[in-house]
């Protein structure tokens, strides 16, 4: 239905349909990569500290403290450092800012579906490039077209397959006039950053997010990283739409986070333990999982389709993704829970295939 006050600009828009948030009681809600475990205490006690009267005026519009915390822990300077309301605005403006040129840009086909939502939004042309047979990102594919950037989410979503660093750096070696985006959402959770690049390569931008590995899905933290003039680009465009995209208690928060990394690291090996747990019992219920580097698996089983037991997990109080897409409509994204989580999705997956 159409509003005749819309513009025709927003009659075209296709908008991102984000993950399920369901107002429902006792389920276990594996359908949006949020992370499994609880939030640091220091992270909440020093929340709580700084919900006072302070709130009435405006946060640092730079968010300066974040910024020099997040430089120490990446071995960068505070002016490589932009933060945003998460990595969707982050990936946004820098969308804007780099990407909006004569020649196309590239990502590939199957990958974070937020990008071509900016390229419509932005009016940015882009071409997808098809992932392998095996659902992996081929980087010579990229050689062949005449482009001005490509994006690239690593470990890609939803597959949950990583490119190697020295993979990404041998295509910066020879695309120096490229812009390169890393998209790094879930590289804790098995991968090794691309971030030590950025001072060898001018042309590379790599954006974070707090939402998986800090757990701080709630109060929408992102970030890039990048040389000084490209950030600066991004904090025009930020400048132009929102001075304060980042609040008073969410800059403190993501601050003490930064100063207990071990709470998210130790978070982050349970996780893995758990993804491992999962994809052997997968297996074992006849399964094909790709080999996830992320907090999440991509899994199809050659009997049942995906849509048909995304329907029967639902029913069982269990919430997995499915994407109705061509190429990957058997498959479902699955995020990786706790232990005990885990275990009751195998314990239901296994009566489901039982009975059919």
């Amino acid at each position: 239905m159409q509003n005749r006050y819309w513009s025709s600009f927003v009659k075209n828009l296709v908008p991102y349909t984000p993950g399920e948030q369901p107002k429902v009681n006792n389920l276990i809600k594996l359908n949006t990569n949020e992370n499994a475990y609880d939030i640091s205490p220091s992270v909440l006690k020093a929340i709580q500290a700084n919900t006072n009267n302070l709130l009435k005026l405006y946060p640092d519009p730079t968010s300066q403290a974040l910024c020099q915390s997040l430089a120490d822990l990446h071995h960068v300077q505070p002016d490589q450092v932009f933060v945003g309301n998460g990595s969707d605005e982050v990936l946004g403006f820098a969308f804007h800012a780099l990407l909006k040129h004569e020649k196309p840009i590239l990502f590939p086909d199957i990958t974070y579906s937020f990008y071509p939502v900016y390229c419509n939004l932005f009016n940015i042309d882009y071409k997808t490039i098809p992932l392998t047979g095996n659902f992996k990102i081929d980087l010579e594919q990229y050689d062949a077209e005449d482009a001005c950037g490509i994006v690239i989410a690593n470990p890609n979503a939803p597959t949950g397959l990583l490119i190697e660093q020295e993979t990404i750096r041998h295509y910066l070696e020879t695309h120096l006039e490229q812009i390169v985006i890393i998209d790094e959402a879930y590289i804790d959770f098995g991968g090794k950053s691309v971030i030590p690049l950025i001072n060898q390569f001018q042309n590379l931008l790599v954006v974070r997010t707090f939402s998986k590995f800090h757990a701080f899905a709630g109060l929408r933290v992102g970030y890039a990283i990048g040389n000084t003039q490209l950030i600066e680009g991004i904090r025009r465009v930020k400048d132009s739409f929102n001075s304060y995209p980042l609040d008073r208690l969410a800059q403190i928060g993501a601050i003490a986070s930064v100063k207990d990394i071990q709470w998210s690291v130790n978070n982050a090996r349970q996780i893995i333990k758990n993804r491992d747990y999962l994809i052997n019992a997968l297996s074992e219920l006849g399964f094909t999982t790709l080999d996830s580097k992320s907090n999440f698996v991509f899994t199809s089983h050659p009997e049942i389709s995906g849509e048909k037991l995304a329907i029967q997990l639902r029913k069982n109080k269990i919430l997995v993704r499915h994407f109705n897409l061509p190429r990957i409509q058997n498959w479902l994204r699955i995020t990786i829970g706790t232990k005990k989580e885990c275990q009751i999705l195998i314990q239901v997956i296994s009566t489901i295939i039982s009975t059919n």
